[in-house]
């Protein structure tokens, strides 16, 4: 049997202490450390999450909340319903909307993710609308639920949006859509009317003035005349400053300024061109001075004096003047420069600019056999009519891109955008066929294409002259489909600038071929010494054609750089001047260039 064995033994005692690992503890939350979060659940009635971080306030270890998201379940029930929303269904989605707003108004105004989801439901409506007509009871729903969404009571509440970088700009949004559904209203007279918004739409055969009386404020709209019956729609909101923040152009960081909207804000819609409008506010706080007449800019997002300016300001009440011109300092600069003095001059000097080119292109077809007898002259003369073309088409392009932006504030990019992509590619096909004639003179100077056919020149030449330019424009609307930032939308129709820097897809390739031009001229006069006296003869016409026209445009288009850093009038004017002046320059050479090629030399030269 086995040996027994013996073993001693001794008695302890062992604490067992257990250890709290964790700085925050919650029986819905969890457990965690200090800077730890977590997401929970909102509250009965509300649809989304919370987001808590687990912070030391005083002495307690806590789960503090750190960002909300929390909408009513409501509203998340009318955006499903708005993602498959027809057209058709929207009168009956209105008035739900409608309804939900003002039995939840309470919450609403105290909610800014509630508020958010509901303009964002505004702008899905807006966008909607821009291929039906709306009638009035759906912009009576529209406009009730604005009204809402901008009381006083709500007045905190965008304080805090506009000063949360994620709220995407929700009170311009807010704006866009009210403005986007006034362009789609029928063709009636009526009147809305709301606790703090007023909405007026009548055509007008002549004059209209008209005063709106609100709570508190009036404000008197006056439209001197109009050319033919005009439908305008007119909004007055006195509490639209309680969502649009008072940003404007004095501050570089498009923070939140020392100003604040001393009046009511009106949105003034029309279908036809006017000139002029007056507005007369009533002041809300009349301690305030210097007053100044704003828009609000939506490519600059923020308050804008462009083409607004105060006209009187006495009795506690502001008069305002609101235009907006558009020259052809637009063509260069980023913003518009509002003087009347420079609109005559654009318009005057684009009229004068097309009466020449028609001109030139008349002579052209007059002399064209006598003119290019040669290879040489043949091509020379083929740049001058294509250069001729080309700005004629492109400033009528301008005019009409003018009209447009002279008629509405801020500008259909539907419209718009055609307008642009021709005037852009056809003002490039005027440099690229500049850069054709400097071509043409260096082969001349250097005989590199001395034996190139006709046929092979003007293959090269139209594939320069306008090839090169489409592919340009095209790849600057391609290349700014997506976020609808190749159009300025402000002002001027024109390539964007602020968002997209299209601009520069002008700018670069215009100022690269008159510094390409430049150098060839200094290259042909250094070499000149050494030609003979037929050959010679032959450079100076080319060269009188590319050395007037160069200077005139690099000046122009040089100074347009200044245009692009400077809201200076001097410079603006310049700009302008000289851009009428290229045409009268080119029909100049034209007719320098003719006498030369149709006078015998002697006679020419006596």
């Amino acid at each position: 049997m086995p040996e027994l064995q013996t073993f001693d033994y001794s008695r302890r005692t062992v604490q067992v202490q257990t250890v709290n690992e964790y700085d925050c503890i919650n029986d819905m939350l969890g457990v965690g450390n200090i800077g730890d979060n977590v997401t929970g659940q909102c509250e009965k009635g509300l649809e989304g999450y919370i987001t808590y971080e687990c912070k030391q306030i005083n002495v307690a270890k806590i789960w503090a909340e750190l960002q909300r998201d929390c909408v009513l379940q409501a509203f998340k029930d009318l955006e499903r319903r708005y993602d498959v929303l027809f057209v058709d269904e929207m009168p009956v989605f209105m008035t739900d909307l409608r309804n939900t707003v003002v039995q939840n108004n309470t919450v609403i105004t105290q909610s800014a993710d509630t508020v958010k989801a509901i303009v964002d439901i505004l702008n899905t409506i807006a966008s909607i609308s821009q291929t039906i007509t709306i009638s009035q009871p759906v912009m009576e729903d529209f406009l009730k639920t604005v009204d809402i969404i901008l009381s006083d009571e709500s007045k905190n509440t965008w304080t805090e949006l506009n000063s949360d970088n994620k709220t995407e700009n929700k009170s311009t949004d807010l704006l866009q859509a009210i403005e986007t559904m006034s362009d789609r209203l029928s063709n009636d007279d009526y009147m809305i009317k709301e606790t703090s918004i007023q909405l007026h739409r009548k055509t007008i055969t002549n004059s209209f003035t008209k005063t709106f009386s609100l709570p508190n404020s009036t404000t008197q709209i006056v439209i001197p005349s109009v050319l033919e019956p005009t439908l305008i729609t007119i909004i007055i909101f006195t509490n639209l400053d309680n969502a649009l923040p008072t940003r404007n152009t004095s501050n570089n960081d498009s923070k939140t300024s020392e100003n604040i909207i001393n009046g009511d804000v009106v949105v003034v819609r029309v279908n036809e061109t006017i000139n002029n409008i007056s507005f007369t506010f009533d002041t809300t706080d009349p301690s305030l001075t210097n007053p100044q007449c704003v828009f609000w800019n939506f490519s600059l997002d923020r308050w804008d004096s462009t083409g607004c300016k105060v006209k009187r300001f006495e009795n506690k009440t502001v008069t305002c003047e609101c235009n907006h011109t558009t020259s052809f300092s637009i063509l260069m600069s980023p913003f518009a420069v509002d003087n009347p003095a420079l609109a005559y001059i654009t318009y005057i000097g684009v009229a004068i600019s097309l009466a020449s080119l028609l001109l030139c292109l008349f002579i052209e077809a007059i002399v064209w056999k006598s003119a290019t007898r040669n290879d040489t002259s043949y091509m020379r003369h083929v740049s001058i009519v294509n250069i001729a073309v080309s700005l004629l088409i492109a400033d009528t392009c301008f005019i009409i891109g003018a009209a447009i932006a002279d008629q509405e504030q801020p500008i259909s990019v539907g419209r718009c955008s055609p307008v642009v992509f021709f005037m852009h590619f056809f003002y490039l096909a005027v440099f690229f066929w500049m850069f054709i004639s400097a071509l043409l003179l260096l082969s001349r100077t250097i005989t590199v294409f001395s034996q190139m056919s006709k046929t092979n020149m003007m293959v090269i030449a139209f594939t320069f002259g306008y090839c090169a330019p489409l592919l340009i424009a095209a790849i600057t609307v391609a290349s700014t489909a997506g976020p609808q930032h190749y159009i300025t939308k402000e002002n001027a129709c024109w390539l964007n600038w602020y968002e997209s820097k299209a601009l520069l897809a002008f700018v670069i390739p215009a100022l690269t071929i008159v510094g390409f031009n430049l150098l060839v001229l200094i290259v042909v006069v250094m070499r000149m010494r050494r030609i003979g006296a037929h050959e010679k003869h032959t450079l100076v016409v080319i060269v009188q054609c590319v050395a007037i026209l160069t200077p005139i445009f690099g000046l122009t288009w040089g100074l347009g750089i200044g245009t692009m850093v400077s809201r200076g009038l001097i410079i603006h004017m310049m700009f302008a001047i000289l851009n009428s002046l290229q045409v009268q320059e080119s029909l100049q050479t034209l007719l320098q260039n003719l006498s030369t090629r149709i006078l015998p030399p002697q006679q020419h030269s006596s």
